[in-house]
């Protein structure tokens, strides 16, 4: 199959009329420029709820009849319905969109912007950065979307919402790039590892896997969250990152991740100051700046080193850490089964800590 994001590689691009009229805006003909490539997605899985104890009684189910649980009575199964959006990568078929859509599908079905319909193949699910590769089978030669570079990307630019928001297919809507980097924890989802590009473009449920285009029609993110307590904003992965792990997805091999095992929070004097003027505070803390473990995961390689909770990491490999994220990035950019030395502050000590990096496994 050919790799979409190799040098030299030449796929079709859905192209703007070349005799475009001069009123027509830059939103219609970025949009033009994607609109065949941008897919809706829907998903089917199966449930199996856990059984009730009270209901396996005859005397409570004499009594209280189904419960009020309707048709799907506890211990049941149930089919869940899904749909979010994606875009073709590759000619041959080959879908980049959200891992939390197709994640434990039990069926996914690509619908085309001409209304055909196509079973769709989960290459590769990667939940740390949130996203998946799926593959249709259509027997001819699709038109892609252009991938832009994410870090051109500047404060203030255009950016062009596209997807299938609550079931409207093909809608669009039209903002610019708020910030950029805004880390994952910020957002309210610690859980993941990426650092988003905000924008005011409308996005809502369903938008998720679509594409955020730049004024040129090019991808420079995957829509991919939305805060529940805020109007208006909107988040999406740089199209660079995907660019990293995207081929090997399409390969169905696994994206490994770097840890350590600890829960952090971002310290700062003030902050730090504010706990210890508490007469309920169970730990004394330094006031500096640096990064809180709050946890520490059992049987990690924190865990090995002898990290604890309390504990104030200040640099690693001399490097000063001001905060949580820049922590995390640094660990997911040191590979596997690196030594790190961290800096570290217990009480009024500081002391020197080697971790070695271990592979994050996926949750069961």
């Amino acid at each position: 199959m050919l790799n979409p994001l190799e040098a030299g590689a030449a796929p079709i691009v859905a192209q703007a009329p070349a005799a475009a009229s001069s009123s027509r805006s830059f939103v219609a003909a970025a949009v033009d420029r994607i609109g065949l490539a941008v897919v809706r997605i829907d998903t089917e899985r199966t449930i199996t709820r856990s059984p009730d104890p009270f209901m396996s009684d005859p005397f409570f189910r004499r009594f209280f009849g189904d419960g009020g649980y309707g048709v799907i009575p506890p211990g049941g199964e149930e089919r869940l319905r899904g749909q979010g959006s994606g875009f073709i990568i590759d000619s041959s078929g080959v879908i980049l969109t959200n891992a939390h859509v197709v994640d434990n599908a039990d069926r996914v079905t690509v619908r085309l912007k001409d209304g055909r319909t196509f079973d769709g193949e989960v290459r590769g699910v990667d939940e740390v950065t949130d996203m998946a590769v799926v593959k249709i089978n259509t027997g001819e030669t699709l038109p892609v979307a252009s991938l832009g570079d994410s870090d051109q990307v500047q404060v203030g630019d255009w950016a062009i919402a596209v997807g299938n928001p609550l079931g409207l297919d093909n809608t669009v809507t039209l903002g610019i790039v708020s910030t950029l980097n805004r880390s994952s924890a910020l957002v309210g989802i610690p859980d993941k590892r990426l650092e988003f590009i905000q924008t005011d473009a409308a996005i809502n449920p369903g938008n998720s896997g679509g594409p955020l285009l730049n004024a040129q029609g090019e991808v420079i993110g995957i829509n991919t969250a939305i805060r529940a307590n805020a109007a208006g904003i909107g988040f999406a992965i740089p199209i660079n990152k995907a660019k990293e792990i995207t081929p090997q997805l399409a390969r169905g091999e696994r994206i490994a991740h770097p840890y350590l095992g600890v829960q952090i929070a971002t310290l700062t004097p003030e902050l730090a100051k504010q706990n210890n003027d508490n007469p309920n505070a169970t730990v004394i803390l330094p006031e500096v700046n640096g990064v809180l473990v709050v946890g520490v995961v059992p049987n990690s390689p924190a865990a090995s080193a002898g990290i604890r909770r309390g504990d104030v990491i200040t640099a690693i490999d001399n490097q000063p850490i001001t905060a949580s994220e820049q922590l995390q990035d640094m660990v997911e950019r040191s590979g596997l089964n690196s030594n790190l030395r961290l800096t570290v502050r217990r009480g009024d000590r500081t002391q020197q800590i080697s971790v070695r990096t271990a592979e994050l496994q996926p949750e069961p």
